[in-house]
């Protein structure tokens, strides 16, 4: 089964980017950040027509996470829990099909600036992500937690790390959280594949980033031990950053052997 994270970046503004990038790389599984539309606005018909069942969790022209499947989508859980006042659409679950895994698409929050309340908030997200996580591994089933997590674990994730020392997706106390969500039993797909720099899922549109390769990684999909079991491949495709008006994001991919 293959699965992908695509941060989007405006499912409307990106609709020829999706519609090809379904067509050549036909995701089993695919999980979609900022999609910036709410539900019943959301151009179901670029995704349903091929074939593909969705499940949305919109918000207007901010956040907004989406999960499709080869397979029916089933028990699917929207908003990360924890905080019945947190109104911002970051994060989706949904139990693919007969297979026994349960994927979480998520968009953990950019948080700068960086000290202040945005980070404030970043940080409490983290915390509640940790405690969905810590339940949602009791069932023991096959996880997956997919998506732009705006963490760069590692100085190795970023062509020039000291140009992101101060900001909130690489200060000391984001990385820290990471791990603390690793600790639990989380594996980074990518990295047990590719241990090796210069690999990055994000490339800015200013300043040349992308012809440069000035890219970050900060689209992970983390495993737990049932799912890293069946991890026979993972992969960073980059061609779609290529394309016409791509999104600053690129999918990243894992094979699981389901």
């Amino acid at each position: 089964m293959k699965i992908a994270t695509f941060n989007i970046n405006g499912v409307k503004a990106r609709a020829e980017v999706l519609g090809r990038w379904l067509d050549e790389s036909a995701p089993d599984v695919a999980v979609l950040q900022e999609i910036k539309s709410v539900d019943e606005n959301f151009p179901r018909e670029i995704i349903e027509s091929r074939g593909y069942h969705l499940e949305t969790h919109g918000q207007k022209g901010f956040n907004g996470v989406a999960v499709l499947s080869k397979q029916p989508l089933h028990d699917v859980v929207r908003g990360l829990p924890g905080d019945e006042s947190d109104e911002q659409a970051r994060w989706i679950e949904a139990t693919i099909g007969d297979s026994g895994l349960r994927i979480c698409g998520l968009y953990l929050p950019n948080g700068n600036p960086a000290p202040g309340p945005k980070y404030d908030y970043k940080l409490a997200w983290m915390d509640r992500m940790e405690a969905r996580v810590r339940d949602l591994m009791t069932s023991e089933v096959p996880l997956v937690f997919a998506g732009d997590y705006n963490v760069i674990p590692q100085p190795e994730d970023a062509a020039r790390p000291e140009a992101w020392r101060d900001d909130a997706l690489f200060r000391p106390e984001t990385r820290a959280a990471f791990r603390r969500l690793k600790s639990l039993g989380l594996y980074d797909a990518l990295r047990l594949r590719h241990p090796e720099p210069e690999i990055y899922s994000f490339w800015d549109y200013q300043a040349g980033a992308w012809p440069r390769n000035d890219g970050i990684r900060i689209d992970h999909l983390m495993l737990t031990a049932q799912a890293a079991d069946r991890l026979t491949d993972a992969w960073v495709e980059t061609a779609p950053r290529a394309w016409d008006r791509p999104s600053d994001h690129t999918p990243v991919w894992i094979d699981l052997d389901l």
